[in-house]
């Protein structure tokens, strides 16, 4: 959604043109929903005179983008017109100044939204809230346990925002967001968490902020892990979450998979957080011969909630047997979407120890993997 006039910025420039980092406002809004893998399609909202000209090619060319689109007079009426443009079961509806989405939010407004049919993220009050009686006092204090404040993007089962827009049009209402037309129609929207960092840009003060943010240098930090396991005959073979057929297996409470247990705990540690021991005991018994990609997907979140993005693994596997090279663009794919990272960031690769040792008389394997985590956007 970019087809707003700008009204509060000032200046002749609209704000989702104006220039942040090394693109702009809206470039930087695109990006944030087309690096989730989910998202198939994208369709910018300008304003009417803005789609023929230079502004209107620059989003054609962005990531994603399939369609350029002239907004309407109301909110309601252009995302109506974004909506036509698009072939989908479900949608998000982003705000063109909310370019520091972080990645967790979308990811979870996309989870949300495709198993309960809608999904709007929300931050909690913690200020006191105080309501204005018009006349320049205090009409009432207001209970604000319940209040949320919403951000976007907001997502939809796209025949139930179709007919909630529609609705709400034939009654004359002018909805302030996607979740409100949904609630008049009588949907359900699932609240999930939004993200501080997820700054709506409305005037000149929130536009320097948002400069501010993007200049400010990355928080990066660096983690390692080890896991060791001993060849168990008789159980299955898994090693980054791919399943080796007519190999021996490797004791281990769980799958024994240490490629994903090292990877586990190199994200662990460049986050600052406990090792997987920590989160998933070898004597309870809720973890015995559990799937390692599952306890690699609680760890993703754990990091992501840290308030890291994981940004690339390195694994090396030490080992005589098997030969791993034929399963390693497997594995490594398997691993990524294990921690839901782009597997171009990840990089598998295998050794022998030259007979040396307990792992050169092939009496298990190892993996050792460092990792790089990245400080989202506040």
């Amino acid at each position: 959604m970019a087809a707003g006039r700008s009204a509060r910025l000032g200046g002749t420039l609209l704000k989702q043109f104006a220039p942040l980092g090394e693109g702009t406002v809206l470039e930087r809004a695109v990006r944030a929903l087309s690096l989730d893998p989910r998202i198939e399609a994208l369709c910018v909202v300008l304003p009417a005179q803005e789609v023929e000209g230079a502004q209107g090619r620059a989003a054609t060319s962005l990531p994603g983008v399939t369609a350029v689109v002239p907004g309407g007079s109301t909110r309601a009426e252009s995302v109506r017109r974004g909506l036509a443009a698009l072939s989908a079961e479900h949608v998000l509806v982003h705000d063109a100044a909310r370019p520091l989405c972080p990645a967790r939010v979308v990811r979870d407004v996309v989870d949300a939204t495709l198993a309960d049919g809608a999904a709007v993220p929300v931050l909690s009050v913690h200020d006191t809230v105080k309501e204005d009686d018009g006349k320049g006092f205090v009409l009432r204090t207001v209970a604000r346990g319940s209040l949320r404040l919403a951000q976007t993007p907001q997502g939809a089962r796209a025949d139930w925002l179709r007919e909630a827009l529609d609705r709400a049009l034939r009654e004359g209402v002018e909805p302030t967001d996607e979740a409100a037309a949904l609630e008049r129609a009588g949907r359900r929207v699932r609240l999930v968490a939004g993200d501080p960092g997820n700054l709506k840009i409305t005037d000149a003060t929130d536009l320097e902020e948002a400069r501010r943010r993007v200049a400010a240098p990355p928080e990066w930090r660096v983690g390692t892990g080890f896991d060791i396991h001993r060849f168990a005959p008789g159980r299955r073979l898994v090693l980054g979450g791919v399943e080796l057929p007519n190999e021996d297996g490797l004791a281990g409470h769980s799958d024994a998979d240490v490629v994903l247990h090292a990877a586990m705990d190199a994200l662990l540690g460049a986050a600052g957080l406990p090792d997987i021991g920590a989160h998933f005991p070898p004597d309870d018994p809720a973890w015995e011969g559990a799937d390692s990609r599952i306890l690699a997907a609680r760890v993703a979140e754990m990091v992501r909630a840290s308030g890291f993005e994981p940004v690339n693994l390195d694994l090396t596997v030490l080992c005589e047997r098997p030969r791993l090279r034929p399963h390693v663009t497997a594995m490594c794919g398997a691993t990524a979407a294990a921690f839901g990272m782009e597997v171009a960031r990840v990089t598998i690769k295998a050794t022998t120890l030259e007979g040396l040792g307990s792992l050169g008389r092939a009496e298990g394997i190892a993996c050792q993997s460092s990792a790089l985590v990245k400080r989202r956007d506040r």
